[in-house]
């Protein structure tokens, strides 16, 4: 348990709020190198372009700049653009020089990996069905080829946390119902806060997990739109301490205006719909 965490416990005699924010991955490639994936050895899984990892560096600087709170822990889902997201953003909240000039994780002259603690977890990967993968783009198969020790070592240095128990040890079978996926986001969500109630979380995942952090737990909105590295901020309230706990609703904090998500009542979005 570390500092933060312990001050948290002991205060087992009072209500305070426990934080999850859950983000998307920087700018994919295949969407801005048409001819990427022609030749691309894994096309299911592009890298994101030099735009995304500046986005995520200086998503990461606000988040540490404007929260409120430290992040504790980050949980990230093992597709590389979501790896490449994490190390800009962990780069950015543990950057020991907060340089305002700094763009990327390229320029960040000393990291305090204490910090922060990063881990995979499986159960933020994409929706694994042709809705969010094209059928031709999977692998025939069926082994999107991910290992555990080779993607931390694509995070930064002394940050990585392999202890952690991870909710999925393993992917989703392919062609997963989309509302089987949902289902899938909002328990991981839930299961990762219920896992660590005393640290306040960053979730790196993707553009349906995010609208599921909404949709979830903003009971009748339709989400429609979440940019690259747009992000939700839940809050619930936790009494006890660390060997019993109570835990409230989540709430959403988000602002859709400023946080890059859009959504629309349930109703109005049917309405649309019947037009």
């Amino acid at each position: 348990m570390d500092s933060s965490e312990t001050t948290k416990a002991q205060s087992n005699d009072k209500q305070f709020y426990q934080n999850v924010i859950v983000m998307r991955h920087g700018d994919r490639a295949d969407n801005f190198e048409p001819l990427w994936v022609s030749t691309a050895a894994r096309p299911w899984d592009p890298h994101i372009v030099e735009e995304g990892r500046v986005r995520a560096f200086c998503t990461g600087r606000r988040l540490r700049a404007n929260l409120g709170f430290p992040i504790d822990r980050v949980f990230v889902s093992p597709f590389l653009r979501c790896i490449q997201t994490a190390y800009e953003v962990v780069s950015a909240l543990c950057s020991v020089d907060d340089d305002p000039t700094v763009m990327s994780s390229d320029a960040v002259v000393s990291l305090d990996p204490s910090k922060v603690k990063v881990s995979i977890e499986y159960g933020l990967c994409e929706m694994l069905n042709r809705e969010a993968i094209r059928h031709n783009m999977a692998p025939k198969d069926g082994d999107f080829g991910f290992v555990t020790s080779e993607l931390e070592a694509l995070l930064p240095a002394g940050t990585v946390d392999s202890s952690v128990k991870q909710v999925y040890d393993q992917l989703p079978q392919w062609e997963e119902t989309v509302a089987g996926a949902r289902e899938r986001y909002a328990q991981v969500i839930k299961a990762l806060a219920d896992k660590y109630p005393f640290e306040d979380l960053l979730l790196v995942t993707h553009g349906e997990g995010v609208g599921v952090s909404v949709s979830a737990f903003l009971k009748d909105v339709t989400v429609y739109e979440v940019d690259y590295c747009a992000y939700t901020e839940l809050r619930r309230p936790i009494s006890g301490d660390n060997e019993s706990f109570t835990a409230g609703d989540f709430e959403v904090l988000t602002n859709p205006v400023q946080s890059g998500i859009s959504y629309l009542p349930a109703s109005a979005s049917n309405a649309g719909d019947n037009e």
